[in-house]
């Protein structure tokens, strides 16, 4: 057997050979999805990513007998919380390599080096790049596909990855929720009979589209500021965040709670765009365009995913703010279930966030899938 060859993405081709890798690796696996490679070369483009505005960012691949046979990145984000009494730490993420022991050792050992060349002393992650996108590797739940915007790996790479070393972190659940279930009478009379007075809830206004992906984002970073390594979202990644989610929203599933004329709080629902492209491998062309389009608006899509809830922090403390979350993501289902679907997810959620996983409990959902966040220290 050949050794392992370690080589920097720094062209194009390179990175083409980068995005199409886990494809090739999972192609026996039935439950994996290919992203979309546009989709793909926009987040890992500096031109195109506002991330790389406030990170330092190496991808690699590995190369034996010829062939490319893994991949990993490793990342300096500036906006990185640093942890409390905890030494400095970098990130590692993009993984994907067969299942062999030298592959991920020489993966590791390049991006180790390479944050322990910039004063790290902690490799933590997987994050895909960031914090604020896929994160963890899949520890748990390797029998049905990913929803959009989430991960899959092989139930190998887990094994792989804790024989260089690494120990949990933190973990992060994925919910699944039967739309079809009825909801606990408690819960529907405290939302939809008796709602708090001076709370009223509204829907996304497209008219106003920009300014409402600030409001939510600006919800998001107040909400999320004391959440475990969160870093805040730039205006910059708001407006390509909003670009981004632009062509697959729909208004009837981002809804917004007020009080007394604030925007105290949402929650965003996202069609399941991994059930429109699961067969395309990645690709738009020839007909992919056209399958794509179909699935999305005429045959429909049967699950939906919510990423992102939030409600401002001044407020989660009160009775009403207490409802908040409860109120949203009940008028989310109840559109989504005049849409036609039948099923959403909801993640990611860290093991550790009680009150987010009551919610979920509560609306009927149950953890299906477990994702890990690995550390080491870089001796």
């Amino acid at each position: 057997m050949g050794e392992v060859r370690i080589v920097p993405v720094e062209s194009k081709t390179e990175l083409d050979r980068f995005i199409r890798l886990p494809a090739r690796l999972n192609r026996g696996d039935p439950n994996w999805v290919t992203p979309l490679d546009m989709e793909r070369r926009t987040a890992l483009s500096p031109k195109s990513n506002p991330f790389f505005d406030h990170a330092e960012v190496q991808f690699w691949l590995a190369v034996k007998d010829g062939r490319d046979v893994g991949r990993i990145s490793a990342q300096i984000d500036a906006l990185a919380p640093e942890l409390p009494d905890r030494p400095a730490a970098g990130h590692f993420g993009m993984l994907a390599a067969e299942d062999d022991a030298a592959v991920f050792a020489a993966l590791f050992a390049a991006a180790e080096g390479w944050l322990k060349a910039r004063g790290k002393a902690v490799a933590l992650g997987p994050f895909n790049l960031s914090i604020n996108e896929e994160v963890g590797l899949l520890v748990d739940g390797f029998t049905a596909p990913p929803f959009v915007m989430m991960g899959h790996d092989p139930a190998y790479a887990g094994r792989r990855v804790e024989a260089q070393g690494y120990a949990k972190a933190k973990d992060i659940h994925a919910y699944i929720c039967d739309l079809t279930a009825d909801l606990p009478p408690a819960i529907v009379r405290r939302v939809r009979e008796k709602p708090p007075a001076g709370v009223t809830l509204r829907m996304l206004d497209m008219k106003r589209y920009d300014e409402e992906v600030r409001a939510f984002v600006a919800i998001l970073n107040d909400a999320w500021a004391g959440n475990w390594g969160f870093t805040p979202v730039t205006e910059a990644e708001t407006a390509a965040l909003g670009e981004s989610l632009k062509a697959i929203l729909d208004p009837r599933l981002v809804w917004f709670v007020e009080v007394d004329g604030d925007v105290a709080g949402f929650t965003v629902g996202l069609p399941n765009l991994n059930e429109a492209i699961r067969d395309l491998d990645g690709r738009l062309l020839p007909f992919g365009w056209a399958k794509l389009l179909w699935r999305l608006k005429v045959s429909g899509l049967k699950s939906c995913r919510i990423p992102l809830a939030g409600v401002k922090r001044r407020y989660f403390e009160t009775m009403a703010g207490r409802m908040m979350p409860f109120m949203t993501m009940d008028r989310v289902r109840t559109e989504a279930l005049k849409l036609g679907f039948q099923t959403f997810e909801m993640s990611w959620i860290l093991e550790e966030n009680r009150p987010m996983r009551h919610i979920a409990e509560v609306m009927g959902a149950r953890v299906y899938k477990t994702y890990r966040i690995y550390e080491k220290a870089l001796a």
